[in-house]
């Protein structure tokens, strides 16, 4: 969806002027965005280009140095935390758990800022579990999990929380291509089904096979804003990363297909 065309009711999240700085550099510098319900945004750029510091002041984590940030219509300063809970989910990139709790515990914690009801607390965390591939670990030390399996586990508690707004930062990272895949799918159908997703990404051909929209960052700055077929060109990534690249047609999903080329050619 281009950000110029979509219908201005809809949008959830709203940043205005928004800037942070760390040690006198700017980390994102006047950044203007608004996010609608019912799609997926991804957010994408080369290392340092201040994707994770755009998410984290979105969700409410981190305060910018200037600019305000207004979810659903109120100042994200003035949400308390346990509302805020509801209204939004964020996968970090640093999702460790030091203590030991067990799979099915950790994804349970989505549930805490709801109202207790067990019936349906369990049936969510149920889904959850099967829906992040992780059922068959429920009962393990969350401590003793591979790289990959603490990652879906942290998925799974965001899904549990059952939040309109969701932040996912490098929700990939850790997987295997099965699991990329799987993970970039159910994110896909929560913002089919109205939710706003907000998905940090580094593979760009993930981004274009899921995102509606792909929003590409560099020194903290935008540097493009669009549908997958306006920003993924060739011009614009190889401005961006100082990489040749190759941007073809996907042969089966009709996307952008981002291929490295050889700088020696």
């Amino acid at each position: 969806m281009s950000p110029n065309t979509h219908d201005a009711a809809q949008d959830v999240l709203a940043l205005d002027g928004v800037s942070v700085r760390i040690d006198g550099r700017a980390i994102l510098d006047a950044v203007d965005l608004r996010f609608a319900r019912g799609t997926l945004t991804a957010l994408v750029g080369p290392n340092g280009a201040g994707k994770s510091t755009l998410l984290a002041v979105a969700s409410g984590d981190l305060a910018p140095a200037e600019g305000r940030v207004r979810l659903s219509g109120a100042e994200l300063r003035d949400w308390k935390a346990r509302p805020l809970a509801r209204e939004r989910s964020v996968l970090p990139q640093d999702h460790a758990v030091r203590f030991g709790f067990s799979v099915r515990e950790v994804v349970a914690m989505g549930r805490l800022p709801h109202p207790p009801a067990p019936a349906e607390d369990g049936r969510i965390v149920d889904a959850a579990l099967a829906s992040a591939d992780v059922t068959h670990l429920a009962a393990r030390d969350v401590q003793t999990l591979s790289g990959g399996e603490a990652s879906r586990t942290a998925f799974a508690r965001v899904l549990a929380q059952t939040t309109p707004v969701v932040f996912l930062d490098e929700p990939t990272a850790a997987l295997d291509l099965q699991h990329q895949e799987a993970v970039l799918r159910i994110a896909r159908g929560l913002a089919d089904d109205g939710a706003c997703v907000i998905v940090v990404l580094h593979d760009l051909n993930l981004a274009a096979g899921h995102a509606d929209r792909i929003v590409m960052l560099h020194g903290g700055r935008i540097a493009a804003d669009g549908s997958p077929r306006e920003v993924l060109t060739q011009a614009t990534i190889e401005r961006v990363y100082a990489q040749p690249v190759l941007v073809l047609e996907h042969p089966t999903r009709g996307v952008p297909l981002v291929v490295s080329d050889d700088p020696r050619a």
